[in-house]
């Protein structure tokens, strides 16, 4: 693939490659949010717990209530320009009681035939920031997976539809706190 021929690329994705602050890398590395941003609560890493539960707020690794809104922990993948690799985040996304006790019954067991709906993004993803919630697809995962966030609109939509750049991915690693562009210079 094109992107091969950067030489950043290349060193990301060696894991024999130490830079000189002694860092290393294997590749693409996915990052996920422990809750949606309106969450006011502690999370459970934080808790040291599975859950958290407060009143009638709860979150769990993959649910979550909050002044009866209901949340569902997705996938949004993006295509990595010049490469096969796909960057995921890991939001969240709000969506109508119906469709979040279907994606329940599904997971559990209860049912079959999840076919997805209309969600909104609840996570400032870094590069796709918004005033408002973005409108989402959110398509059934694979068995075991959890489901995928599809954008319907806007820049999100355009990244996913064309890909993102390696700087890009950079650029996003940056804002989240995980800034490996000063490790891959040589």
């Amino acid at each position: 693939m094109l992107l091969a021929l950067d030489s950043r690329w290349r060193r990301f994705n060696d894991p024999d490659y130490v830079s000189q602050s002694g860092k290393s890398f294997t590749g693409v590395f996915d990052i996920g949010y422990d809750a949606p941003d309106i969450w006011p609560h502690a999370v459970p890493r934080e808790a040291d717990a599975s859950e958290v539960e407060v009143g009638d707020d709860k979150l769990s690794a993959d649910l979550c209530r909050l002044d009866g809104t209901r949340f569902v922990h997705c996938v949004l993948p993006l295509a990595i320009k010049g490469s096969d690799e796909v960057f995921n985040f890991g939001p969240w996304a709000a969506v109508e009681a119906e469709l979040f006790y279907a994606y329940v019954d599904v997971a559990t067991g209860a049912s079959e035939g999840f076919v997805g709906g209309i969600a909104f993004l609840m996570n400032d993803l870094p590069g796709f920031e918004s005033d408002d919630p973005i409108a989402c697809q959110l398509i059934p995962g694979a068995e075991g997976q959890r489901p995928r966030l599809t954008a319907l609109d806007g820049p999100l939509k355009s990244a996913q539809s064309n890909g993102i750049s390696f700087d890009q991915l950079l650029d996003i690693y940056a804002h989240t706190g995980n800034d490996v562009r000063p490790h891959l210079n040589g």
